[in-house]
């Protein structure tokens, strides 16, 4: 299929290489393969300034040669050779611009969540049709994802992040100007829909200039800049309602847009090469969806990292119910759940960086699926065996999300690789994929389990389950595929 599956598809299996090396020129190649001439594109992105982020937070081992498994589906497939001259500003800069964008998603969902009932009572509204604000936004969220990332592989990766931005800055003024809940559930999707942009486009441009290992190293750091959002959203949103009102909250998401659109302008380069641009026409978007569509290994990864994050996400929809009426917490110590929850995919993605170029991707995955498949049976049985409280209650949810956050990297990585021709489609399809799933339980499973601890914890496990199923069909087909 593609370039993804033909006869320059590389891959590296008993991989004796120092993964990741920055050394310009290096030959350095898996075990048991012929040389190969190294590109100057190998050379250019071992000079970019931004390669070299990852190399700053690890100094990676060899494997040994026993170490013979699935390291990765692509080498330097598909990235853009002018790499090294598109990042001018420091180094670490990029992580923290990218995690911005992927900061903006659920900045949008958790700092309005403190004033749900305050706008209810504002507005009107009933709690199901305050409940449909952000199920309209999570939908929206979905639909849009299929179309940034394919967006962007014709047109360009920054053009379609200005205009997301510019759509969401302009939503958030109709979310901070709505008077009624049907206005404010329209302008939540338009939210939604742009809202996209940013993660699926961030995705993409870490490809775009970083070969794998190195890639997942930039993912894990976007991933802890990115974990900061959900943890101070929510008492940003707090504050501003108990102080200023809610209309304040999209005025400062209104904000929050402008800047994130002036600092894009400004620094983040170009990074799709113009030889990687693909044709914009419905045929060749319908060709390359089906093809997506169509391929089962795909699909399964993008279950096997999109359906598991449900596990944590459904509490974070039930927080209101959880929290307050299950664990009796006051507001004002709701912070403790995301706090908890944050350091768990903060310090897992810190650890799947240090990971990088170390173990093999499939072990970083199964040691993933193995904490959030323990903890998740482990929360069942004391939410069946004891009084739920708020001591030990809040524990399981923080060590899962750690394991989430060790594999997600990697599965993501295996995901966009599948088709490197088409990485922001890939990027644009897997985030539909969890998108919709988020949007189903949020809006269909959360409103039917979030008043029973026990049904939490069991419908968590399940959310788990089902990523680990995937993940367990798949991997001998990726191994196969990856044969040479």
């Amino acid at each position: 299929m593609g370039r993804g599956s033909g006869p320059g598809f590389e891959v590296w299996l008993r991989t004796s290489r120092r993964v990741g090396s920055t050394e310009p020129g290096s030959d350095a190649r898996p075990r048991g393969m012929a040389a190969t001439v190294a590109t100057s594109q190998d050379a250019a992105a071992a000079q970019n300034p931004a390669y070299r982020l990852a190399s700053l937070f690890l100094r990676p081992r060899n494997l040994g040669a026993d170490d013979s498994a699935l390291t990765t589906l692509v080498g330097f497939a598909a990235m853009n050779p002018d790499a090294r001259t598109l990042w001018q500003a420091p180094s670490w800069g990029l992580a923290v611009l990218l995690a911005c964008l992927g900061m903006l998603g659920p900045f949008s969902i958790d700092t309005y969540l403190p004033a749900f009932t305050g706008i209810a009572r504002a507005i009107g509204a009933s709690p199901v049709e305050m409940q449909q604000t952000l199920s309209a936004y999570l939908f929206g969220f979905a639909v849009m994802n299929l179309f940034h990332g394919a967006l962007s592989d014709s047109f360009g990766r920054r053009p379609v992040v200005l205009g997301g931005l510019a759509v969401f800055t302009l939503a958030s003024i109709g979310c901070a100007l709505s008077q009624h809940v049907g206005a404010l559930v329209f302008f939540r999707a338009v939210q939604g829909m742009s809202a996209g942009a940013g993660i699926v486009i961030s995705r993409a441009v870490i490809r775009d200039m970083f070969p794998p290992a190195d890639a997942q190293r930039v993912m894990s750091q976007v991933t802890i800049y990115f974990g900061v959002a959900p943890a101070i959203a929510p008492m940003v949103g707090g504050y501003l309602f108990i102080h200023a009102g809610w209309h304040t909250i999209f005025w400062f998401l209104t904000g929050v847009g402008i800047v994130l659109l002036l600092a894009i302008w400004k620094l983040l380069p170009e990074t799709l090469h113009s030889t990687h641009r693909q044709p914009f026409n419905a045929r060749h978007l319908l060709h390359g969806y089906w093809a997506l569509a169509s391929n089962p290994r795909f699909l399964t990864l993008a279950l096997a990292s999109g359906i598991p994050f449900n596990g944590m996400f459904l509490y974070v929809l039930s927080a209101p119910v959880f929290l307050g009426d299950l664990l009796h917490l006051a507001p004002g110590e709701f912070f403790w759940f995301f706090l908890l929850s944050i350091a768990g995919i903060m310090s897992g993605a810190f650890l799947s960086g240090r990971m990088a170029g170390r173990i093999k991707p499939s072990r970083q995955i199964r040691y993933g699926f193995l904490i959030m498949g323990g903890v998740s049976i482990a929360n069942l049985a004391l939410n069946l065996l004891f009084v739920p409280e708020a001591w030990w209650a809040l524990f399981p949810i923080a060590f899962y999300s750690f394991g989430w956050a060790m594999m997600v990297p990697v599965v993501t990585l295996l995901v966009l690789d599948i088709v490197p021709e088409r990485r922001g489609m890939a990027s644009s399809f897997q985030a539909c994929i969890g998108s919709s799933a988020n949007g189903a339980v949020a809006g269909v499973i959360s409103p039917l389990v979030m008043h029973s601890t026990v049904a939490l914890a069991a419908t968590s496990l399940a959310m788990m389950s089902i990523g680990v199923f995937a993940w367990l069909w798949v991997k001998p087909r990726l191994a196969r595929q990856s044969t040479p």
